[in-house]
């Protein structure tokens, strides 16, 4: 559900504080030691690899309205207030709407709360969205990899068929802790190999190395409280750096043809 903006100005202090604290630490090398589960699972996926389709640039109004589902990243844990959530901060940066559907705990395949494809099922069909971002899923590291691909699918599946005009993109999970976990990265590497063979965009904060040794303290609340989550700072960081992937695979096309378009929001 939506909740109330925060004043744009407060949204920009909070952003240039946080890409000035984070970027300074992101001034790093290339891939890292910590690093080596990634590698392993992307040799592995190399030597099989899954058919692909390319998938076609974004098309977006000057003010899309993005869902956004996913875990408790997205929900916002460890963000004070909530609304300093990088998915709620996202709206800002896009010039638009985010509808937050974040749960704490849940995943594809992790039982005792809401699966992605139970969470799916209980949108509301005459939604409309100009974008859908699915986040996650973190919280399976710790279930059987077994089965994993197939949840996956039938969430995606059903999701499609749901809005089957609106654009997805898929974010993969992000480090929690570091060395990144062998099972975190099976399940980036899983997500990847599956939103390819249906011709989504996947971002791989892994593979892109969003939260690394130089910067981890910053992005992550490592407190009893924030629970290895991502701090206020972190949450404006991610945010940015959504935005950013976004913006690479929007066609800039539909964007001059919204601006040309006098019946288009924020036409003069």
């Amino acid at each position: 559900m939506s909740r109330a903006p925060i004043p744009r100005r407060v949204v920009a202090v909070l952003l240039v504080a946080a890409v000035v604290a984070v970027g300074a630490a992101v001034l790093a090398g290339a891939l890292r030691p910590w690093a080596a589960p990634v590698a392993e699972v992307e040799r592995a996926a190399a030597a099989d690899p899954a058919p692909v389709l390319e998938p076609a640039p974004l098309a977006l109004p000057e003010e899309p309205d993005v869902l956004v589902l996913g875990d408790s990243w997205t929900y916002g844990s460890a963000a004070t207030p909530l609304e300093l959530g990088y998915a709620y901060v996202l709206a800002d940066l896009l010039g638009g709407r985010t509808h937050v559907d974040g749960v704490r705990g849940s995943g594809y395949v992790r039982p005792g709360v809401p699966t992605f494809g139970e969470r799916i099922a209980e949108l509301d069909p005459e939604a409309r969205y100009d974008l859908i971002v699915v986040q996650g899923s973190i919280n399976d590291r710790r279930e059987p990899a077994e089965g994993y691909p197939d949840a996956v699918t039938a969430a995606w599946d059903a999701l499609a068929a749901l809005y089957p005009e609106t654009p997805v993109v898929v974010l993969g999970p992000a480090p929690q802790v570091l060395p990144v976990e062998e099972a975190t990265a099976r399940i980036d590497a899983d997500l990847a190999s599956l939103a390819q063979t249906r011709g989504w965009w996947y971002i791989s904060p892994l593979r892109e190395e969003w939260i690394t040794e130089d910067n981890y303290r910053t992005v992550i609340d490592t407190s009893e409280t924030g629970a290895n989550h991502p701090s206020v700072a972190g949450h404006a960081y991610l945010a940015e750096r959504l935005a950013q992937s976004l913006a690479e695979i929007v066609d800039p096309a539909t964007r001059l043809e919204a601006a040309d378009d006098p019946e288009a929001p924020g036409s003069l």
